[in-house]
This record gives structure tokens, C-alpha cells and sequence, in this order.
């Protein structure tokens, strides 16, 4: 079975993976910083929260729902996957405010529950049930959090 983020104890296991990251934690790969993948992560979470609505792009709309189980399986996303361009942060973030953003946006999706989740399609993957987005949620952070060695 996998890791879901609507299971307290995942979510609660995500939150102490974050707050073991300082500011000068290194990447294993990609490029971004601890509050730049803070960022990147809460705009990604935005989209099951119903607060972000990015467009579908066509390689999407052509292959996405054909490779979406890479969201919701239990094999971990690859290195240096591709990212949705709305989210893709470059510019420098703070890191406490950051951290605290995505803190909180765990703590709101996990206490929401399914019920809440936004049915507004994934930019590249599509439609996804709500359990799908508590998969790939989870799978999403548990991706950067590893990138940073923890």
C-alpha cells in the first residue's frame, strides 16, 4: 500500500522530514534551494486545494493519462523530472516563511480530507481521484525531501 498525505501519520512524518532541513541543506540533484522547493511545493499543492488552476498543455493532453500512474504507484518519481512551468521557482525565497507556507498547507490538505480535494485535472497527468492526489502528493514531497537527503 501506498503512502497517502489524508493519513496523519504520513503527513506527520512529511512535517518532521521538513522541519529537519536547514537553509544551507544541498540538492543531491536539480538545482533549486531548501525554500525554492518549499515554494515549489506548496504552488504544486495549490492545484488539489482548489487555489491554482493551470491550464493542461497538449505533450499532456496527448500521453498524460497514459503515464499518470507514475503519480499514484508505489516506485518513486525519477531525478530531474520534468515540472509544471507555473511552479518551477528560480527566484530566491525565505526560507522560515516558506517552510511555515507548506507546513500549513499539509496540515490544511491532511485535515480537509478527500472531500475537499479539488477535482480540477493535474496540468499533465489529468484527472486524478482525490485518493490519487493524496498518493502523488505524498510520492511529490517525499521526492524533494529525498532530494535534500532527508
Amino acid at each position: 500500500m501506498n503512502n497517502n498525505i489524508y493519513t496523519r501519520l504520513h503527513a506527520d512524518e512529511i512535517i518532521q522530514r521538513i522541519d529537519k532541513l536547514s537553509p544551507h541543506s544541498k540538492p543531491q540533484w536539480g538545482s533549486m534551494q531548501p525554500a525554492q522547493m518549499f515554494a515549489h511545493c506548496s504552488a504544486f499543492q495549490e492545484i488539489p486545494m482548489g487555489d491554482a488552476f493551470p491550464s493542461r498543455g497538449l505533450l499532456g493532453k496527448l500521453i498524460g493519462g497514459f503515464v499518470k500512474p507514475v503519480f499514484y504507484n508505489e516506485k518513486p518519481l525519477p531525478h530531474n523530472m520534468s515540472t509544471i512551468p507555473t511552479i518551477e521557482i528560480k527566484d530566491d525565497r525565505d526560507f522560515v516563511a516558506e517552510k511555515e507556507k507548506l507546513k500549513q498547507k499539509i496540515i490544511k490538505f491532511q485535515s480537509d480530507g478527500p472531500e475537499k480535494c479539488s477535482p480540477h485535472p493535474h496540468p499533465f497527468f489529468g484527472p486524478l481521484t482525490p485518493e490519487q492526489w493524496g498518493i502523488g502528493i505524498y510520492k511529490h514531497l517525499d521526492h524533494h525531501l529525498k532530494q535534500f537527503g532527508v
